[in-house]
């Protein structure tokens, strides 16, 4: 691997490990020796809430993190530690027998890289902003004056998820805002959760975390006020929250839902839901892949549900209604003729081929056609 430095100087670098990005983790890291001096260092970035317990104690980095993520901003803390040629040697002795476990492969291995995750040195924060596409605002406008009730699931920081929703119009300037404040056990719930009831009209924004408390003790009642609220916005959800409460509001409303995603993240949620649709985006095709359809841009989901949509349903529905309404034209005549010209021998109007020849005669003169 080779880096250009600011002033021209090309440096040179082998890559020795390399531990990929995961939803769990929330983190990545790589290990590489610099080829002029033999240093071996080993980099990491990850997201604010995991890297804070792994960088050596500061006082400014949670300030700062705060700040970034309420102006909308997707914060990564980057950062390093150096290791000797001894120390290196043992980890990869330890790694290397880690992945050829037979048992528990996956925590061993984990295990072993957390063994380097210790008192590293914080590099900086990088803060990058991912803008909306356009022609965000009306369709979310068009989504709510049509009756669909639209909730936000991502896996960001609450404060940047609620500036998200905010300059996207989810959430309107002059609506309420109850954030359901951090609760780990089951008495934090009850008390938060008649905080909220007294609420009315107000858009609600909660955690992964505390989500996942008040569906493991009042799942009814949360999803009974949830539903009320005009929008939802859930923030640091993993893959397998979204698809959950995807299936949720499926069984507590009998509604049919509709995920929308743009990330490998979101493939669980499409899946689970009645119709998925995935966005080609910068982070890959994998919602695309896993979705019913497909989109390029956000805005193009008001007219694939208005319009395309309301067609499909109106010639399904037109369909079905002219399939039974044959059908009992061809059970009409063949009771007829049984009963009334046959004296109830059971012969019908017609032979196979008849009947096979009004079905398609029937099918052709359809809406269907």
């Amino acid at each position: 691997m080779q880096l250009r430095t600011p002033s021209g100087q090309i440096l040179n670098f082998t890559i020795l490990q390399i531990f990929p990005f995961t939803y769990v983790s929330k983190r990545m890291g790589i290990i590489v020796r610099d080829e002029s001096t033999g240093e071996i260092t080993f980099y990491m970035k990850g997201a604010d809430v995991v890297m804070a317990g792994i960088v050596q104690y500061n006082d400014w980095l949670e300030e700062e993190c705060g700040n970034m993520a309420r102006e909308g901003l997707r914060v990564l803390v980057v950062s390093k530690k150096s290791l000797t040629e001894e120390q290196y040697q043992d980890f990869e002795a330890r790694y290397v027998q880690a992945k050829l476990s037979v048992h528990d492969r996956s925590l061993k291995v984990a295990t072993v890289i957390e063994s380097l995750e210790m008192e590293m040195e914080l590099l900086c924060l990088t803060g990058v902003e991912d803008q909306l596409q356009a022609d965000v605002r009306p369709t979310l406008e068009i989504l709510r004056n049509a009756g669909i009730k639209v909730w936000m699931l991502t896996g960001d920081k609450l404060e940047t998820a609620t500036c998200t929703a905010k300059n996207a119009h989810l959430v309107t300037r002059n609506q309420e805002i109850h954030i359901f404040n951090s609760v780990t056990t089951r008495g934090e719930a009850h008390l938060e959760l008649n905080a909220f009831r007294r609420k009315h009209d107000c858009a609600l924004v909660i955690s992964g975390d505390s989500l996942e408390v008040c569906l493991k003790f009042y799942e009814y009642e949360f999803m009974e006020l949830a539903c009320q609220c005009p929008a939802v916005v859930c923030c640091r959800c993993a893959p397998t929250q979204k698809a959950q409460i995807v299936r949720l509001l499926q069984e507590r409303t009998g509604k049919l839902t509709c995920a929308v995603g743009d990330g490998g993240n979101d493939v669980s949620m499409i899946q689970e839901a009645d119709c998925g649709v995935g966005v080609e985006g910068k982070e890959g095709k994998q919602a695309s892949l896993a979705a019913d359809f497909s989109v390029t841009q956000f805005k193009h989901l008001g007219r694939l549900l208005m319009v395309h949509g309301r067609n499909s349903y109106k010639r399904s529905a037109g369909l079905s209604q002219f399939v039974i309404h044959r059908s009992l034209c061809i059970s009409t005549m063949q009771v007829s003729r049984t009963r009334v010209l046959n004296g109830g021998t059971g012969w019908g109007v017609s032979q196979d081929q008849g009947t096979k020849w009004w079905n398609r005669l029937g099918s052709e003169s359809g809406p269907g056609y």
